[in-house]
């Protein structure tokens, strides 16, 4: 599988919100350095794991549109729009955020993000 289908695959319909299939992605020394409207984080693998933990929680369905997608080598650039249904609203579908992540992924799995977004 390329580059860019390992990440596809990421951003897939409700992977997100499954803990399990996100840990299946990272690599073990996985660091996403996170740049948001509210600030600066850096996460390591056990952090995103948590964090997709926290999203299933609140949310009942998770989906990416992707707009652009841009491999080279192990390295895939992603652009695209975060949609959610939150478990008080579920027939309504409510835009997450915008972003932009840059992937660079080592023994087929996600190693380094930088990742950018916006509400």
């Amino acid at each position: 599988m390329s580059a860019k289908e390992i990440v596809q695959n990421f951003y897939q319909s409700d992977v997100l919100l499954e803990t399990s299939a996100v840990n299946n992605f990272l690599h073990p020394d996985v660091v996403l350095e996170w740049h948001s409207t509210k600030g600066f984080l850096k996460l390591h693998h056990d952090e995103i794991i948590a964090l997709s933990s926290e999203l299933s929680k609140a949310y009942v369905r998770s989906k990416s549109r992707i707009t652009h997608i841009v491999e080279e080598g192990n390295t895939v650039a992603v652009r695209y729009s975060h949609y959610v249904k939150t478990i008080e609203n579920p027939r309504e579908e409510m835009l997450l955020a915008h972003f932009m992540v840059i992937w660079e992924l080592k023994n087929n799995k996600l190693y380094r993000g930088y990742q950018m977004s916006q509400l």
